[in-house]
């Protein structure tokens, strides 16, 4: 125990370097090409600090845990957008700009329809549905490199300009590299921990599990709230929610298919069906249309989105 408890500190020691790094380098790279925050935070950002999800994913599915890569990926999506972007709306509040917004959260309610009407129609996510998902993940990205090349300039920065861009890919690189070691530390022993305790595995992959690989985000919102980039803490929270349902669950279902878990029953169905899924739909649409409608976040959200995650964690470990 004392040494899954020293990894443990390691693995968070890990994950707050690496995220000041990778906030660094991130939003360096963003006033060197003058691009918008929340762009530079929905693409290099979220796919820097969904790593350890797509690893934790794509080992679990491999090795024959389903539970485990499929609660990963919607744990992970809950925790996100309930814990972590509430964090940021709760201390920032404000204004938010809706046309860099529209299109991650485009791509993620298309993604997530094509995810939810696989989980309730077919119970089975096969290998063309991974490539499928991984093509919405192309497309995607090709579509953000396109607007990020017709967004207005952001004002220059003095500090920036002092930093070049190959200190700034350096600092990226590392500080991904840092955050996917410590997210794996953490995970890794946070897991051992629970399953000592006797919790099964669907419960530690939606909670445990999806908490310790969402920790680069946490870290990512915090270490960007306190240098003063809270568009770039948003836009990583809903683009590396994107990536979870496309690439995370693209790479793993593409590898190794696998079936919707059966492992708990609530109202006589399958939790997963009436309880994470719906959970998953309704903390996004809670973050997003409000920001889309009036496009701003307000304080409300904030209060209301951790609500939702506590209740939903008690209800998993009471099932």
């Amino acid at each position: 125990m004392f040494i899954c408890v020293s990894l443990f500190i390691v693995g968070l020691v890990c994950l707050i370097k690496g995220g000041d790094w990778f906030v660094d380098g991130a939003t360096g790279i963003a006033r060197k090409f003058h691009l918008p925050e929340l762009l530079i935070g929905a693409t290099v950002v979220s796919i820097g600090t969904t790593l350890p999800e797509v690893m934790v994913s794509t080992t679990s599915a491999l090795t024959g845990h389903s539970e485990m890569a499929y609660g990963n990926a919607i744990g992970s999506v809950i925790c996100n957008t309930a814990l972590i972007a509430a964090i940021t709306v709760a201390i920032k509040p404000g204004k938010i700009n809706r046309e860099t917004l529209r299109t991650p959260v485009l791509f993620f309610f298309i993604a997530a329809v094509i995810y939810t009407g696989v989980a309730y129609f077919l119970g089975y996510f096969s290998r063309t549905i991974g490539f499928v998902l991984l093509g919405i993940f192309v497309v995607y990205m090709f579509t953000t490199v396109s607007q990020m090349k017709n967004s207005p300039q952001a004002p220059e920065d003095g500090d920036e300009n002092v930093r070049s861009l190959g200190v700034n890919l350096v600092l990226l690189v590392i500080g991904a590299i840092l955050i996917a070691v410590g997210a794996k530390l953490l995970v890794e022993n946070g897991t051992l921990i629970a399953q000592a305790m006797g919790v099964p595995e669907s419960v530690i992959a939606l909670t445990f599990v999806a908490l310790g690989t969402s920790l680069p985000e946490l870290v990512t919102a915090i270490t960007s709230l306190v240098k003063g980039h809270g568009a770039l803490s948003l836009g990583n929270v809903i683009g590396a929610n994107l990536f979870n349902l496309v690439l995370v669950s693209g790479v793993s279902v593409s590898l190794a298919p696998f079936s919707v878990p059966q492992s708990a029953v609530l109202f006589g169905q399958n939790a997963s069906l009436v309880l994470d899924i719906p959970v998953m739909l309704a903390v996004m649409l809670l973050l997003t249309v409000p920001a889309l409608i009036r496009g701003r976040l307000s304080r409300v959200q904030g209060v209301l989105l951790p609500v939702l995650y506590f209740a939903f964690c008690g209800i998993q470990f009471s099932l």
